[in-house]
């Protein structure tokens, strides 16, 4: 049975990426609607021919791996449950340590290995193909390193969650999920505070903006905004890619406004300012902390819809995939599987409440720079710099845009030209 179910688990993946590969390449139209031919929307009017097909060609690629690379991690769960790795790992731990935590820390190591291993094909190929395209620029060993620190980081981060888990899963078999929410609170409120002094640091430098001029002219705009910044940090992001990115990161005191030095380099100083003040909007409307409230109720329903799977699944499964009972650590694979599941499945409405909160920034940032050449151009540095789709297929934009497409952006800059060229005419 467990041969068959295996047998079963690769014929749909397959046949899952066939179906995918289909809809990227043969049917989804990416085509401009004909309306917004000729317009500043229009890939033709700022992209060469070579660009344009460059970022057709590119963009069909990546989104064929993102969608490949999810179920592959479900894939690969799934058969390390049914081929009684899953068993094999804890045997190892138990073997080796007589401590359960070591037992535990030897357990996740062997199953985080195992996972790097199968998924590292795919995270290669998408590395390759940034550079073949000429968006990397990192080397490999670069590249490598950046691998290594994330492996190290979830593995230290998984570790202290999966001692947690079980313990409450064996001291609560039917409310675990609940008190596990609770204590994610304030994890994920210690890890966001965190990130922009301990784990960012980790990947890249960053210092002071060194362009003291642009520095006050972004501090008086966050002024504006009243917003209590003191300094703005540039990251050294050109000895890895060619793309552009800005953000605010962190919450309380380690908050940050940070630029990519490859911005810095490649736009003016209006169109750099256009977009801090779209990453200003984020902090005004307080969009960082709606979305981790979001973010909690969204895990909130998960861990309790994972928890209801798993009961299912051992009760009726559970000889298939050698675990018995929840709260026996080989079963962590059944739950990383079904987290993982739901929070695909998730993402269409996380990603259509991201659209919205970047349609606001978008808004605020054209309102208080009144600056709509430097809001458009600047779009289009940033299609030309990722070589992305203007116009991407639907199921593209539904479960990978947390941004609007380029389209609607530069479109609705245009529609506020044209309102406010009409008001001043009246």
């Amino acid at each position: 049975m467990a041969r068959k179910m295996g047998f079963y688990g690769v014929v749909a993946y397959v046949l899952y990426g066939f179906a995918v590969y289909w809809y990227l390449f043969y049917f989804a139209d990416t085509n401009l609607p004909f309306e917004f031919e000729g317009s500043r929307a229009d890939p033709a009017t700022f992209l060469n021919g070579r660009e344009l097909m460059l970022s057709e060609e590119y963009s069909k690629v990546r989104n064929l791996l993102f969608f490949l690379s999810t179920p592959l991690e479900w894939l690969i769960y799934y058969l390390i449950l049914l081929l009684g790795l899953s068993k094999a790992f804890k045997k190892w731990g138990e073997e080796t340590s007589k401590n359960k935590y070591g037992q535990t820390a030897i357990y996740l190591i062997w199953l985080s290995f195992f996972a790097f291993i199968a998924t590292f094909p795919l995270s290669y190929i998408s590395y390759t193909l940034s550079k073949t395209y000429n968006i990397s620029t990192q080397s490999f060993a670069s590249w490598m390193k950046d691998e290594l620190i994330d492996f190290w980081i979830n593995y230290a981060m998984m570790f202290v969650i999966v001692v947690v888990l079980y313990w409450l899963i064996n001291k609560s078999k039917r409310f675990w999920w609940f008190y596990a929410w609770l204590l994610s609170v304030p994890f994920t409120l210690f890890i966001m505070f965190l990130q922009p002094v301990v784990i960012d640091p980790l990947y890249n430098d960053f210092y002071p903006l060194k362009n003291k001029e642009l520095e006050a002219k972004i501090l008086d705009l966050a002024g504006n905004a009243n917003i209590p910044a003191q300094h703005v940090f540039e990251v050294n992001m050109a000895e890895k890619t060619n793309a552009l990115n800005a953000y605010v990161t962190g919450i309380g005191s380690n908050s940050r406004i940070v630029l990519w030095d490859t911005t810095l380099n490649k736009l003016t100083d209006d169109q750099i300012l256009f977009i801090m003040a779209h990453e200003m909007a984020h902090y005004v409307e307080k969009h960082l902390y709606i979305g981790i409230g979001g973010y909690l109720l969204l895990s909130l329903a998960g861990l309790y819809i994972v928890s209801r799977l798993m009961n299912w699944t051992i009760g009726r499964f559970g000889r298939e995939f050698k675990v018995n009972d929840p709260g026996d650590l080989k079963s962590l694979p059944l739950f990383l599987m079904f987290l993982s599941m739901f929070m695909f499945a998730a993402s269409p409405f996380s990603n259509a409440v991201s659209r919205y909160q970047e349609t606001r920034a978008d808004n605020y940032a054209i309102e208080m720079t009144e600056n709509t050449e430097a809001a458009i151009t600047s779009f289009q540095e940033l299609t030309r710099a990722g070589l992305s789709q203007v116009n991407p297929p639907l199921l593209v934009k539904i479960f990978r845009y947390g941004h609007p497409t380029m389209l609607e952006r530069i479109s609705r800059i245009e529609d506020y030209e044209v309102k406010k060229r009409n008001e001043q005419e009246q």
